[in-house]
């Protein structure tokens, strides 16, 4: 199987890259694709660990692609939504309203590094915290806090340009994926839902919880729906609770990932924001 290797920079790519990438890669030749990225032909991946020290150095993104890939061959495209398709982590901006920012936000980070193996006690633990909050904090962490990651709409235009549906699957919470799923036009979203009495959240979710397994099942089950394989599908996610889902996909990013999730992807953004997709093929 031939691959190309892909270079991309936040920053313009500078032409001092071309005769070290190209040795290092042992491709064949380069061609510079825009501003920000490159391809190398005829790349070797066996030459990854290389790439990724020079990347690493001169803060590139890289990823050996399969010649001839392009997004037509995917037909569905999977996202998290927390530090993924937007730049906060949800639960940790409502906890901040109850002054318990800090404490929810270590659980957080502990879950997504994959120190806490149990996603189910991790979030119940969190949630839990919020018991007696105003439900009106929800809106205002929509309103106020809430951003899209860079190049989410621009990498949004391009899968459907391609054909492609989007499912947006989340440990997080229903009242967030509710409105990003209209604001952006996905096709799905799945997620947690806060249990909400006399306007108060009571510190519990209905249902039943979006952990790995349950992404990871989402995915096979919307593929199939569709009619497509899980190769055909591309997962983007940041934390352990993605790994699933990512390991089902024919093709898996890790956006600005923990290292367990980058290690495990076949493409790791550390850099770039999520039009990088494009970029790809």
């Amino acid at each position: 199987m031939t691959h190309n290797l892909v270079i991309q920079s936040l920053a313009p790519l500078s032409d001092a890259h071309h005769t070290p990438l190209l040795a290092l890669s042992r491709g064949t030749r380069i061609v510079q694709t825009d501003d920000h990225a490159l391809r190398i032909d005829n790349a070797k991946p066996a030459q990854r660990l290389d790439i990724d020290a020079y990347c690493g150095t001169h803060a590139l993104d890289f990823a050996f692609v399969e010649a001839g890939l392009s997004l037509g061959n995917f037909g569905l495209a999977v996202m998290d939504m927390d530090s993924t398709l937007i730049t906060i982590e949800c639960i940790d901006e409502i906890a901040d309203f109850c002054g318990l920012k800090t404490q929810v936000a270590e659980i957080t980070e502990a879950s997504m590094r994959g120190e806490i193996r149990d996603f189910n006690e991790s979030l119940t633990r969190r949630v839990a915290l919020l018991a007696g909050l105003d439900a009106h904090a929800l809106e205002r962490v929509y309103e106020e806090r809430l951003q899209l990651s860079p190049g989410a709409e621009k990498m949004l235009a391009g899968v459907k340009a391609a054909g492609m549906k989007t499912l947006l699957v989340s440990g997080g919470f229903t009242f967030f994926t509710e409105r990003l799923k209209a604001r952006l036009g996905l096709d799905y979203a799945h997620a947690n839902t806060l249990e909400i009495v006399d306007g108060k959240l009571t510190g519990k979710v209905l249902g039943e919880i979006v952990n790995a397994d349950v992404k990871a099942r989402l995915l096979r089950e919307t593929c199939a729906s569709l009619g497509l394989e899980p190769s055909r599908a591309i997962a983007m996610g940041d934390g352990s609770n993605d790994l699933k889902m990512m390991a089902e996909a024919g093709l898996s990013v890790a956006y600005h990932a923990k290292p367990v999730v980058r290690d495990a992807a076949t493409v790791a953004f550390d850099h770039v924001g999520l039009d990088g997709l494009l970029r790809l093929f």
